[in-house]
């Protein structure tokens, strides 16, 4: 008859199954669109590669089901708890997670209506590896300790959920929302995270490593385009102060400019900004503080770093051949040293770099190529 319905043929009727126990049952590859499980209980249900396409789900009990491969495109949700359930592959397109007023039901009683409770959608410990879930709403949802490894998940809203040590490896996050969440202790390694809204989110613990992060927010120079900015600031640095005005210049993406090939930025203050990709060869950022930068991949080849700070900058596959790393004197016989530690250097390439006395405390300097690189006295260990 559900078949029938389906089909918009005389005689069909929707499948209904609301409050009904399910547990355990087989209902692999089974159509069932647009099926009313509203409160079923479906804990340890096999019910992989079934289409629940626009399937009412609201507040079910999906613990431990097998849903792999199974299409759930605009599947109400909402309420449902999906605790340690199997959603490998599965398409969750459009679908709604987020929190729903269910009934609590007697089921030795006729099904009388006990209680209404407020829940949230539930996915915690759920496996959700290459699962599609593109614009589904879970806003508040509960997914601590959930597998999204490979997982699409852009445009989804995540605004508030709770995703504590969640693993989001290789995810696909982008323009997602995840203002509020909590991602504790998450795994988002190799996740793309561009234009992901990441306002008030808690990251403490969060392991970042490759992932393609959204540019810090763009700072408003008063309306003076970046290119005017510096170009001020390298008239200061030629003029020696006379002319120009010195630039600060925090949390800007400075991909815009294009290149700062052989630019005159020295003492440059740009912490937290971004310069992903940027050719920068030849640039002159003696003194300059680049503290927790985005350089990854940024060509600073015969760059002059002296006395730079780049503590906890990101430098994985960076080109500093032939990059000046060695200490700035700044008078009277003092020099101030060049600070790379626990700086992301991965890859990077630091071949006939002169790097004396310079500080790499801490600095991950995995597969990195040193070959000719002055490293006297640096300080390699803590």
């Amino acid at each position: 008859m559900h078949v029938r319905y389906l089909e918009r043929r005389p005689g069909g009727q929707r499948a209904s199954l609301a409050y009904t126990d399910l547990t355990g049952f087989q209902l692999d590859r089974v159509d069932l669109r647009e099926a009313d499980f509203t409160g079923a209980r479906l804990n340890s249900a096999f019910l992989s590669e079934s289409n629940l396409e626009g399937a009412v789900l609201y507040g079910a009990d999906l613990r431990s089901a097998d849903l792999r491969g199974a299409n759930l495109t605009n599947a109400d949700l909402r309420g449902a708890c999906l605790r340690g359930a199997n959603l490998a592959r599965a398409k969750l397109i459009s679908c709604d997670l987020r929190e729903g007023l269910i009934a609590l039901q007697d089921l030795q009683t006729g099904f009388k209506i006990l209680v209404h409770e407020t829940k949230v959608g539930e996915l915690d410990f759920a496996v959700l590896v290459d699962a599609d879930l593109t614009g589904s709403r879970m806003t508040g949802a509960s997914a601590a300790s959930a597998d999204f490894t490979g997982a699409n998940l852009s445009g989804v809203s995540f605004g508030g959920a709770k995703l504590r040590k969640a693993k989001l490896d290789r995810a696909n996050l982008t323009g997602a929302n995840l203002s509020g969440a909590d991602l504790t202790g998450a795994s988002l390694k190799r996740a793309n995270l561009t234009r992901a809204d990441l306002a008030f989110a808690r990251m403490e613990g969060a392991d970042l490593t490759d992932a393609l992060v959204p540019p810090p927010m763009l700072v408003y120079l008063d309306d003076t385009p970046l290119g005017e900015v510096l170009a001020a600031h390298e008239k200061f640095c030629t003029s020696q102060g006379a002319s120009g005005a010195p630039a600060r210049l925090p949390k800007v993406d400075f991909r815009s400019a294009g290149s700062l090939k052989k630019s005159k930025l020295s003492a440059l203050s740009a912490p937290d900004s971004v310069f992903f990709g940027l050719d920068m060869e030849g640039a002159q950022l003696q003194g300059a503080d680049l503290s927790r930068c985005d350089l990854r991949g940024a060509n600073l080849r015969d760059a002059d770093l002296r006395g730079a700070k780049l503590v906890d900058a990101k430098l994985t596959s960076a080109d500093l051949r032939g990059a000046d790393l060695s200490p700035l004197a700044i008078g009277d016989g003092r020099s101030l040293r060049t600070d790379l530690s626990r700086a992301l250097l991965r890859h990077a390439n630091l071949a006939n770099a002169h790097a004396v006395r310079a500080r790499f405390l801490d600095a991950d300097l995995s597969g990195a190529i040193l070959e000719g690189c002055e490293l006297t006295a640096a300080e390699l260990e803590a």
